[in-house]
């Protein structure tokens, strides 16, 4: 193994015996001419590769410098090598910096004809939600100018995103009783502040009220919800607000009397009920199942819930299932039982292509 290390560093110092008679070499270190021709090839395809392998870096960019090389010969005859390389680092930075800054000057000019430009203008339905309001409970007066101011509020806060349509989902508790038994629909005892009379006609008038207003700058889809406070109630209103709009082309009540109603807007399905009485985890399949045909169409999908007066947000199977805050006062026994919320209400923002995009939200504070 010397003497072959020998041979190797002699023609490393001569390598103009590479190409050239070995027999002055063999002679020199009695040894065969053949061993001398052998290790000269060696020699040969180890400095090839090495400058291979130094050419292949440069080309990476690594602006290194070779600073030392080895090779040598394992016990099975194989030669092995290695190099080591200085790098640069302070040019490696400055030719980033080059080519950032050149990257930079070139972005204003790029052109973006090619991508897909987002559809603002009519193409959003606004989902104004309001549920819980619980008419006949507290000052009535008070809860009739919230709703129309909030409704107002939310409408002036969406008009630049390109309003096509107005969903308005009406009642989720919108009255607080049944009416002349003043108990909810499963008559637990209610304490009305007005007549039951008197409730259920400031309900329905102020909602034709916003719902004429809006209908006049676009069209108004409203749709009857029950809840577990006014299941009978909010039939007749339903079709109270049906007969009162039934010459107004801009607006559509849907009234079908179900615990559970869908809205189809686009690519997006929506389904409102009180949520008093479905399993959260059972809603995706529940919709699927009562409306097989718009879950196909739709890729967007949501539930929207009042019952709570606060918000919840929970997902199952990629869809939302969303309980909404209110803003209806809180009676003497909620605060006697210490139960509070937040007043605020809330309006969504659906795009027909995109789904959900947002939504706004207006709060109210007690004085």
């Amino acid at each position: 193994m010397r003497q072959k290390s020998k041979i190797k560093e002699f023609l490393e110092e001569n390598p103009e015996l590479l190409d050239g008679n070995f027999g002055h070499t063999a002679k020199l270190f009695n040894v065969s001419y053949d061993a001398v021709r052998s290790a000269a090839r060696r020699l040969k395809e180890s400095l090839s590769r090495h400058a291979a392998q130094k050419q292949d870096l440069f080309e990476k960019d690594l602006k290194g410098v070779l600073t030392k090389a080895k090779t040598w010969q394992l016990p099975n005859g194989e030669w092995r090598e290695s190099l080591t390389f200085q790098v640069d680092y302070d040019q490696q930075w400055n030719d980033y910096k080059d080519k950032f800054f050149a990257e930079l000057e070139t972005i204003g000019k790029k052109k973006f004809a090619d991508v897909k430009k987002p559809k603002t203008n009519g193409s959003v339905c606004l989902e104004l939600s309001l549920p819980d309001l619980h008419f006949g409970k507290g000052d009535i007066e008070e809860l009739t100018y919230n709703f129309i101011s909030t409704c107002n509020d939310l409408l002036s806060k969406a008009r630049q995103f390109g309003i096509e349509r107005i969903l308005i989902p009406v009642g989720n508790d919108g009255l607080n009783s049944e009416g002349k038994r003043y108990t909810t629909t499963g008559g637990t005892p209610q304490d009305d502040s007005v007549d039951w009379k008197v409730s259920f006609r400031e309900y329905w008038t102020a909602v034709a009220l916003v719902v004429e207003v809006f209908s006049k700058e676009y069209p108004v889809d409203v749709l009857i919800i029950p809840g577990n406070h006014d299941t009978e109630r909010m039939f007749y209103i339903g079709d109270v607000l049906h007969a009162f709009f039934r010459n107004n082309k801009a607006v559509t009540v849907t009234n079908t009397g179900d615990y559970r109603s869908y809205y189809e807007y686009g690519v997006n399905m929506i389904l409102f009920t009180h949520g008093d009485k479905e399993k959260l985890a059972d809603l995706p399949l529940i919709m699927a199942t009562e409306q097989p045909e718009m879950f196909a169409r739709t890729k967007y999908r949501e539930v929207h819930m009042g019952h709570l007066h606060k918000e919840k947000v929970n997902e199952f199977r990629g869809i939302k299932t969303r309980f909404l805050p209110s803003i209806c006062t809180t009676d003497e026994w909620h605060k006697m039982m210490g139960y509070q919320h937040q007043k605020a209400a809330q309006a969504f923002l659906w795009n027909k292509e995109n789904g959900l995009e947002g939504y706004f939200q207006a709060n109210l504070f007690d004085k």
